[in-house]
């Protein structure tokens, strides 16, 4: 079907002066391949059915918009964690604050290095997953990362890695608009974690492709924030093997929009797959979007869609999420829940929950509630002599923990509590 005119114009508008990145033959190709993509899906519009609840423009824009820099008062995020940094400081990798980029169990190289490599395991990776995923939803922003994008790093994880890896993304220009690309590969038993923190650029444009073989496991934690005025797109493409396990789970501060897309094929038997994410957004001008869409294709295999926004002050928050379980994925469990805290009138949370089920030994669910603080359970702790602020607080935590309880390492977890507990007390 032939694009709507306006479409075609504002992905001309986008494209008008880009060139590809140089690099081997099978890195033109890929990147030739997506802009290919871009064109023909078109970038996308309020018009599009899973673009409804936001608004693209700002992201759709040949130049992206200021975002005033955030000084924070805190510390960085895991610190006290003996883990590699890789630190990129407006979407531009920076060596000299970086670490050296070796572990036990793990090989890290720049992805600007490795797809100028005539032979790479990154080539079978590289902007592969993220075609898979373009069906039978388009994601053009998706596509318009893998032509673009010119740094990152791809990992390759072949034991069990002896410490965290943890991308640093510092925001240090007011008009930067960064496009960064990462690739993981989880060898058959190995196992490794990825942190993820700060945020970025004025626009931000981060791309995670991994893939997980049999018997590996991969654990991703991600703080986004804090800049008021920031802009992000995300996308994590995931492909996971049999008996393997895939965990993601994202924390968002702040932030004028906020568009998390996550899109998981399981291929193997017994394999485990889980996604969560918590938010807490203040003022009209703050919007988030977490879309995410799994799909089983393989039998007893599990899945968790958990995700939970405290939203207040005319904050928006969106959750699209579906399972798709497909003929002969028997012994499917599938699991979704999204639910928002509202603390004013003012907030919205937009939901679109669904399940597509085509076998039928399944145990597959999902739900989506908004709802105000529990006046009944807040009048329990003022009468027990808890203040006010102190008592919502509580059950505002009380209400993100399902969520963070999906992060395995109880340390990280704990770190992540703390700052929300900061943000809350602050924003009271």
């Amino acid at each position: 079907m032939a694009l709507p005119q306006v479409k075609i114009d504002a992905t001309e508008a986008r494209l008008s002066g880009v060139t590809l990145p140089d690099g081997a033959a099978w890195a033109k190709e890929a990147r030739s391949a997506a802009l290919a993509r871009v064109r023909q899906m078109g970038l996308p519009s309020k018009r599009d059915e899973y673009w409804k609840y936001t608004d693209p423009t700002s992201l759709n824009a040949p130049t992206a918009p200021e975002a005033a820099l955030f000084h924070n008062d805190e510390g960085p995020l895991f610190a006290d964690v003996d883990r590699v940094r890789i630190v990129f400081v407006d979407g531009v990798f920076d060596a000299d604050a970086s670490d050296d980029l070796s572990a036990e169990g793990v090989e890290i190289e720049r992805l600007a290095d490795a797809m100028q490599a005539d032979i790479h395991w990154v080539k079978d990776i590289y902007g592969v997953l993220e075609a898979r995923g373009q069906k039978p939803v388009e994601r053009p922003l998706a596509a318009l990362n893998t032509a673009l994008a010119t740094d990152g790093v791809v990992i390759r994880a072949t034991g069990k890695v002896s410490k965290p890896i943890n991308f640093i993304y510092l925001h240090q220009d007011v008009a930067s608009d960064a496009v960064l690309h990462n690739v993981v590969k989880v060898d058959a038993g190995a196992e490794v974690t990825l942190l993820e923190t700060g945020p970025a650029a004025a626009r931000f444009s981060k791309q995670l492709e991994v893939e997980v073989a049999e018997g590996g496991v991969f654990h991703h934690v991600r703080a986004q924030g804090r800049d008021h005025e920031r802009r992000a797109s995300t996308h994590c493409f995931a492909r996971i093997a049999a008996n393997s396990s895939f965990k993601s789970f994202t924390l968002t501060f702040n932030g004028v929009l906020t568009r998390n897309e996550c899109v998981i094929e399981i291929v193997g038997d017994e394999a485990v797959a889980h996604v969560a994410g918590a938010c807490v957004g203040d003022g009209k001008d703050f919007h988030h979007d977490d879309t995410v869409f799994i799909t089983h294709d393989a039998v007893n295999c599990e899945s968790r869609q958990v995700f939970k926004k405290v939203l207040r002050n005319g904050a928006t928050g969106v959750f699209q999420g579906k399972i798709l379980v497909k003929e002969g994925a028997q012994k499917t469990d599938g699991y979704q829940i999204s639910q928002s805290l509202l603390l004013d009138d003012d907030s919205q949370f937009l939901a679109k929950p669904e399940l597509e089920i085509y076998a039928d030994d399944v145990a597959c669910s999902h739900g989506s509630t908004s709802g105000a603080i529990d006046e009944t359970a807040l009048f329990y702790l003022r009468s027990r002599g808890v203040s006010a602020t102190d008592a919502r607080n509580l059950l505002t935590l009380s209400f993100l923990a399902e969520a963070l309880d999906e992060i395995d390492d109880s340390a990280l977890a704990d770190e992540l509590r703390d700052r929300l507990e900061s943000w809350l007390s602050r924003h009271s």
